[in-house]
């Protein structure tokens, strides 16, 4: 009995422990800030987290560290993650939560002339980084699915 609940315990996963969009705004905070990581290395960890295949759709690039031909020229990360139903709520009081915790995620400022509000957009700042940068948080809802993303600028964005 008790080694059937210790191999239930190390076989159970992140994913069984909520619905999708509960798996996907944690996933999205625990991984979509780092900075450093390839395409595949964020998938790695976000399947790490929620099993393989992913139960939500990840769009992620940084071309600073691999090419990305479909990237706005002025962006250079985007990780994004999008499931299905109205969680915008959910995702902006838990993208909020994010950001203020240590290190601090940047100090609120005028949303980039690279970025604006799409029909469905529930929340869009700009954020001032270290070293130049700026990023901006996204959430909103498209066809019926919450998307939450974050997309990262260079340091000097605006003269691109």
């Amino acid at each position: 009995m008790i080694r059937a609940l210790v191999i239930s315990a190390l076989l159970a996963t992140p994913a069984a422990a909520g619905t999708v969009a509960e798996q996907a705004i944690a996933t999205f905070n625990a991984v979509c800030f780092k900075a450093g990581q390839t395409a595949d290395q964020a998938r790695s960890r976000m399947e790490a987290r929620d099993g393989t295949p992913l139960p939500y759709t990840l769009t992620f690039w940084d071309r600073s560290l691999a090419p990305a031909p479909q990237a706005p020229s002025r962006i250079e990360r985007r990780c994004e993650v999008s499931f299905a139903g109205d969680h915008t709520e959910a995702a902006i009081a838990a993208l909020r939560t994010q950001m203020a915790r240590p290190p601090v995620f940047g100090f609120r400022i005028d949303l980039p002339e690279t970025h604006a509000p799409q029909t469905g957009t529930a929340l869009i700042e700009g954020r001032e980084l270290l070293r130049g940068r700026v990023a901006v948080v996204h959430v909103g809802l498209r066809e019926g699915e919450t998307f939450i993303g974050v997309d990262r600028l260079p340091d000097g964005w605006e003269d691109s």
